[in-house]
């Protein structure tokens, strides 16, 4: 994360409100624990960017390498496809093996790198963008689906399924 101080519990609290207000945040607990969490965000203001999303997702650093990650993951891209997005983007401050290995798991392609483009802990860093297509792009694009019809539509049960499953096994 880019963060340079741990947001407060308020903050974090009306991210999520703003976030879902028109996309998915996603939370997976362990016991009384948050193991992880996954949610996408606009790409861009304009609007001819509005069927692509940028995505992001956060492991528990205990949690890790448990399937966590691609559990968020699997039900967040089912929800935009859902909802009528396109394209998922994911920004991975480089290097971090661990994180581009789960991206390319899932489908995800490199698109570029904008070099040294932070500066935290006395350093800059790399991040890499990573996308990944969620629907056919090869015509013009119906619209969106808010979040308040994406809850009532078919289809949400199976979309949080889909993850749930993969953390069972």
């Amino acid at each position: 994360s880019f963060e340079t101080e741990v947001p407060t519990e308020m903050e974090m609290e009306r991210r999520i409100s703003s976030t879902l207000a028109f996309l998915p945040w996603l939370v997976c607990v362990d016991g009384e624990r948050m193991a992880g969490y996954a949610y996408a965000s606009k790409h861009r203001e304009r609007a001819a960017y509005r069927w692509c999303v940028d995505v992001s997702v956060y492991i528990r650093d205990t949690c890790r390498r448990s399937g966590v990650g691609r559990a968020l993951y699997t039900s967040l891209f089912a929800l935009l496809r859902l909802q009528g997005f396109c394209a998922a983007h994911a920004g991975v401050t480089l290097p971090n093996e661990a994180s581009v290995g789960l991206h390319e798991s899932l489908g995800f392609r490199p698109i570029g790198v904008y070099p040294r483009v932070g500066f935290k802990d006395g350093r800059w860093h790399d991040v890499g963008w990573w996308q990944l297509p969620l629907r056919d792009r090869s015509g013009e694009p119906g619209p969106t689906l808010p979040m308040e019809a994406l809850r009532r539509a078919a289809g949400w049960d199976e979309a949080i399924a889909a993850g749930l499953k993969l953390l069972s096994r």
